[in-house]
């Protein structure tokens, strides 16, 4: 099932916009999409972050350094 949402961008945004789509030979919904699938997976990742935040650092992990130091 597809949602149509419309946005309304500031006129030098839909140009870049239009002119990215033109020299990728995507489409601008494409390109959205794109976008903001990568901002939703990152706001995930931020949200996860901070929820386990308290935990790990219980277990001696303050950076993310600790962390690959740890898993390499």
């Amino acid at each position: 099932m597809r949602t149509v949402i419309s946005v309304s961008f500031p006129e030098e945004m839909a140009v870049e916009l239009d002119k990215l789509a033109k020299e990728s030979g995507r489409t601008r919904s494409e390109i959205v999409k794109e976008a903001l699938r990568a901002f939703l997976w990152e706001e995930r990742f931020r949200t996860f972050r901070t929820t386990i935040r308290p935990k790990v650092k219980k277990r001696g992990f303050v950076t993310d350094e600790d962390v690959f130091k740890d898993i390499s």
